[in-house]
C-alpha cells in the first residue's frame, strides 16, 4: 500500500466545494470586529472570539505598532535562550496580578500552553482525567504525555467521581476541564468538580480560553465567577480571544510554574511571543481594568440574543454565555444554513463531527461587547428569515421540553 493512498481517496472536501457548501478556510477581505467583508459584501460578524471587541481598538493597535518600533518583529529564539524580553516578564507580572495568583507563564500559542503544561506535569504512573468535550489541545497533551488518560461524561460530576474512585490512591492525578465550553457555550460546574478533586486528592486545571474576559468580576474567568481562584491549581488562558492577540498562558503557584517552565518542551523548543503580541495584551489589560463595564456590555448583548433566538424557535442547547449554538443536528442542513445566512449577510461558524458529537451539528454564534443593537437586530431579521425558509426552528412542544431541560 502506498502511504498516499489515503490522500487520493480523500474526496469529501472536493465534493463539498463542488456543491458550494465548503465552509472552511474562507478568506475575509477585511474585518472591523463587528462586521467583515466577505466575497465583496459586508456581513455581520457573529462568528468570532473577539468577545470584548478590542482587535480594532486604537489604543491596542498603537501599542502593537510601538512595540514593533522598539523591539522589531520577533525575538528569533525561545524563552529558554535569547527569546525573553523584559516585556514578557512585565506581561507575566500583570497577568498574575489580574488573576490574584503567585505567578504566570506565557506560551506562544494557547495550544502549546495546554500541551506544554500537561506533558510537563503528567508522567509515568500519573493519570490525567478530562471532560469528553474538552478542547483538542487538552486531548493532544494527554496523548503526548507519559501518563494515562481517563475521560468522564460532559459536566457530569458523578461520572468524574466514578473515574477518580477507580484510580490508585497513591497515583498523581490531574483533572482538566474547560471553564466555558467553546461549542455549547455552557459553564463547567466548578464548585462540584473542585469538591470531588479534593476528596480524591486530584489537582485541577481549568482551560479558560473562552472564560477570560467573559466570566467573573472584571472578566477574570470561571474560577473567579465561582469565587474559587484559590481552589483551582492551574488556570490556563489564551490571548487570541478577549485579549485580541495570539498566545497562551497559565497562572498558579510559583513553584508549579517554575517546574513547568523548565520541563515544558512546547515552551523550551518554540520561539517566544513576538513583542507586538505581548504589547497588545498589556494594552487590553489596561482597558479591561480601567473599564470593567465593557464586560457588562458583552453580557447585555449575549442575553438579548439568547432570549431572542430562543423565542424565535432556535435550539440553543445549554448555553449560558456569549457563545450561543444554533443546534441543527444534520450535517448537510447545517452547511445549507451556513451558506444561506452568509449570502444574506450574517457570518456564523458551522461545526460538524468530530468538532461536536454525532447528530449534534450546529452553527456556532458568539457576540462581542461592541456589537450595536442595530447589528444584532439586523442579524436577527436574517436569522428569522433563513430559519423559516429552511425549517430550522423547534416545534412548540420541543421548545417547551428544551426550556425545562435548561431550567
Amino acid at each position: 500500500m502506498d502511504l498516499f493512498d489515503k490522500v487520493h481517496n480523500y474526496t469529501r472536501v472536493k465534493e463539498a466545494k463542488e456543491l458550494g457548501l465548503y465552509p472552511f478556510f474562507q478568506p475575509l477581505q477585511n474585518s472591523e470586529g463587528t462586521t467583515a467583508q466577505f466575497e465583496g459584501h459586508e456581513v455581520i460578524m457573529i462568528g468570532s472570539n473577539n468577545y470584548l471587541g478590542l482587535t480594532t481598538n486604537p489604543q491596542v493597535r498603537q501599542a502593537a505598532m510601538d512595540a514593533i518600533a522598539k523591539y522589531g518583529t520577533s525575538c528569533t529564539g525561545s524563552r529558554f535562550l535569547n527569546g525573553t524580553l523584559e516585556l514578557h516578564l512585565e506581561l507575566e507580572r500583570r497577568l498574575a496580578k489580574y488573576h490574584g495568583a503567585e505567578a504566570a507563564l506565557t506560551f506562544t500559542t494557547g495550544y502549546q500552553a495546554n500541551v506544554g503544561t500537561i506533558t510537563a506535569l503528567v508522567g509515568k504512573g500519573d493519570y490525567v482525567i478530562v471532560d469528553k468535550e474538552d478542547h483538542a489541545s487538552i486531548v493532544d497533551g494527554c496523548l503526548m504525555c507519559f501518563g494515562e488518560m481517563r475521560r468522564f461524561s460532559h459536566n457530569d460530576v458523578s461520572s468524574l467521581e466514578n473515574v477518580l474512585r477507580r484510580l490508585p490512591d497513591d497515583a498523581g492525578k490531574l483533572v482538566v476541564v474547560d471553564g466555558v465550553y467553546s461549542m455549547g457555550g455552557d459553564i463547567a460546574p466548578l464548585p462540584e468538580i473542585v469538591a470531588i478533586c479534593k476528596k480524591y486528592g486530584a489537582r485541577i486545571m481549568v482551560d479558560d480560553a473562552h472564560g477570560i474576559g467573559v466570566t467573573g468580576p472584571g472578566g477574570r474567568g470561571t474560577a473567579a465567577h465561582f469565587n474559587l481562584e484559590d481552589e483551582v491549581d492551574i488556570i490556563m488562558g489564551t490571548f487570541s480571544k478577549s485579549f485580541a492577540s495570539v498566545g497562551g498562558y497559565i497562572v498558579g503557584k510559583a513553584d508549579v510554574l517554575h517546574y513547568v517552565q523548565h520541563n515544558a518542551r512546547a515552551l523550551i523548543f518554540s520561539a517566544s511571543l513576538p513583542p507586538a503580541n505581548a504589547a497588545t495584551v498589556l494594552a487590553c489589560l489596561d482597558i479591561i481594568e480601567a473599564h470593567p463595564e465593557i464586560v457588562n456590555n458583552l453580557w447585555d448583548n449575549a442575553e438579548y440574543m439568547r432570549k431572542s433566538l430562543r423565542e424565535m424557535g432556535y435550539d440553543t442547547g445549554y448555553s449560558n454565555t456569549p457563545i450561543i449554538p444554533l443546534i441543527i443536528r444534520d450535517e448537510f442542513r447545517t452547511a445549507l444554513a451556513w451558506r444561506a445566512l452568509l449570502d444574506e449577510g450574517v457570518y456564523t461558524n458551522p461545526v460538524v463531527p468530530p468538532g461536536v458529537p454525532p447528530q449534534m451539528s450546529l452553527l456556532r454564534t458568539s457576540y462581542t461587547a461592541t456589537h450595536t443593537r442595530d447589528h444584532l437586530d439586523r442579524a436577527l431579521e436574517i436569522l428569522q428569515r433563513v430559519g423559516e425558509r429552511l425549517d430550522l426552528f423547534l416545534l412548540k412542544s420541543e421548545q417547551a421540553t428544551a426550556s425545562e431541560n435548561i431550567g
